[in-house]
């Protein structure tokens, strides 16, 4: 199954940034190696984690968080990418605009990806692997396709210490 390579087109089209607050949504000709975990109080509480790959920080909505102890397996619900502007993103997305709740930074930081493809190749065969570096978040990472589930899900889990070689 092919990964759709990452758009701006479904985040355009589910928001009125002059209403919601949100930053306008283009893709950045150059993006540096970061990540953002952004606590959403939306319907229902989660958090965004967001890799920048190919110019856009490519998301999902993680409902019980990031994990923060070696292997411990987390739901990962891809959603729309989002413009490297959301990494700096915090407020209130007013009610009837899409995500309408409260939005804050729980940590950010820069990744390396592991192995010897790109973030953008890992993401189009269904596993990242990659270390992140944050003010609450350290270590090795991996996020992977569930095949047999549909396109949208995902696990995210803390490798091991020493599991992993760059």
């Amino acid at each position: 199954m092919r990964k759709k390579k990452p758009s701006l087109n479904t985040y355009n089209e589910r928001r009125d940034t002059s209403k919601s607050g949100e930053p306008a949504g283009k893709i950045a000709k150059k993006s540096k190696p970061i990540f953002v975990v952004q606590l959403h109080h939306a319907s229902h509480k989660h958090y965004d984690f967001r890799l920048a790959i190919d110019g856009v920080l490519v998301s999902w909505a993680v409902p019980k968080g990031v994990p923060r102890r070696a292997g411990i397996k987390r739901l990962a619900m891809r959603t729309d990418d989002h413009p490297m502007e959301y990494a700096t993103f915090e407020g209130i997305i007013p009610k009837g605009n899409y995500g309408a709740g409260t939005v804050k930074i729980w940590d950010h930081g820069t990744f390396s990806p592991i192995g010897e493809k790109s973030m953008a190749q890992q993401l189009q065969r269904g596993k990242i692997e990659f270390e992140l570096e944050g003010d609450m978040l350290a270590g090795a990472y991996v996020l992977v396709h569930m095949k047999n589930r549909g396109p949208h899900y995902w696990l995210l889990m803390k490798e091991r210490t020493g599991d992993r070689k760059k």
